[in-house]
């Protein structure tokens, strides 16, 4: 933890610097998220459920995601780096390899055409699946919904990405090292395929579709996941904004036969002044024959959720967020042999 501060603050310096050299083809950034979350169910093992990844400790403080970040950036080439530490690279790379559990993107691009906006890029990247990341700050709600944390955050492998002249249209395919995963492994070989449309429609509405196609599995089960991802962002004044999104996907279950899993939300965010917004966001997700979230119950993962958020917007670098939570399921899943849990997070974003 103490190396990535010392870097954050070596790289602000080197940032402030760069900033009175305009043409300079380096950029970096720092973000930190700390948090404190109290689930009502109290889990011995401090840890919350199985399910969510981000923000994943109970009754303590703690950091969801420490992340500095480097890019360079010339008319033909380009690269990023972003280095992280906290429960976001904790929990969710935890199947990876731990050298490599600290990378958030590590990337290199090359531009196919003088004339047009064609790039092939090769590495790791934030994933193509979602209107959610891993940087809280960027994102309506404080938490991140079930759709986003039961669905890649990052990828690895090739990028082949075209935009127009005026930004409005971004088509990209991918060739993938699989679902969520840095690295090929010895029982799964056979890369994936991806591919993302985004639109902008006007100044208030954009429209994404996102899929994989591939595989989750060991090759040996002959198992082919489809997963489709579709979001829409209105915003329709400066104050109000809607987003819209559904997940559907396919895969074999354990008994080698194939069903499917689905899951819609939608987040409401009004913006009440300069310096505080506020948004909610109702979600549900249906997966009752177990096939991304094991829990080994008649019912499988069934799942609403709800949740409020408000932020307190401190300046363009500070943000305090404050959001309460709940989840009702259709079999026992919580500890207490619940069916319901309830939390309350709140959260300090430093951005710069």
């Amino acid at each position: 933890m103490k190396i990535f501060l010392i870097i954050s603050l070596s790289l602000l310096y080197t940032t402030s610097m760069a900033q009175t050299e305009k043409e300079s083809p380096f950029r970096f950034a720092a973000y930190a998220e700390m948090y404190y979350s109290y689930d009502f169910s109290e889990p011995r093992s401090k840890d919350k459920p199985d399910f969510l990844y981000n923000h994943k400790r109970h009754h303590e403080g703690n950091a969801n995601l420490i992340l500095v970040q480097a890019a360079y950036s010339q008319k033909r080439f380009r690269a990023n780096l972003g280095l992280m530490a906290g429960n976001y690279a904790q929990y969710n790379l935890s199947s990876e390899p731990r050298g490599v559990q600290a990378i958030y993107e590590a990337n290199v691009g090359i531009k196919l055409s003088q004339k047009q906006n064609w790039w092939l890029d090769a590495g790791v990247f934030p994933s193509h699946i979602g209107y959610e990341g891993a940087i809280g700050a960027n994102c309506w709600t404080l938490s991140r919904s079930l759709a986003a944390e039961n669905s890649p955050y990052y990828e690895s492998g090739f990028k082949l990405g075209y935009s127009d002249t005026k930004n409005r249209t971004n088509l990209s395919v991918y060739l993938l090292n699989g679902w969520q995963r840095i690295r090929l492994v010895s029982h799964s070989q056979i890369p994936a395929l991806g591919m993302q449309v985004n639109y902008k429609a006007s100044e208030k509405l954009l429209l994404n579709y996102s899929n994989f196609i591939g595989s989750a599995q060991p090759d040996s089960n002959r198992a082919f996941r489809t997963f489709h991802n579709l979001y829409a962002i209105y915003e329709p004044t400066n104050k109000w904004g809607v987003t819209a999104a559904l997940d559907i996907g396919t895969d074999k279950d354990v008994t080698g036969i194939y069903g499917a899993w689905f899951t819609p939300n939608v987040v409401l965010r009004y913006i009440a002044s300069e310096h505080m917004k506020l948004a909610m966001r109702a979600e549900y997700y249906y997966d009752k024959k177990q096939l991304i979230v094991r829990t080994n119950t008649v019912n499988g993962f069934q799942v609403a959720g709800l949740s409020a958020n408000i932020d307190f917007q401190l300046n363009e670098h500070f943000v305090g967020r404050l959001e309460g939570k709940s989840f009702v399921s259709k079999d026992v899943l919580f500890v207490n042999a619940s069916k319901e849990n309830y939390s309350v997070t709140a959260s300090f974003c430093i951005q710069l």
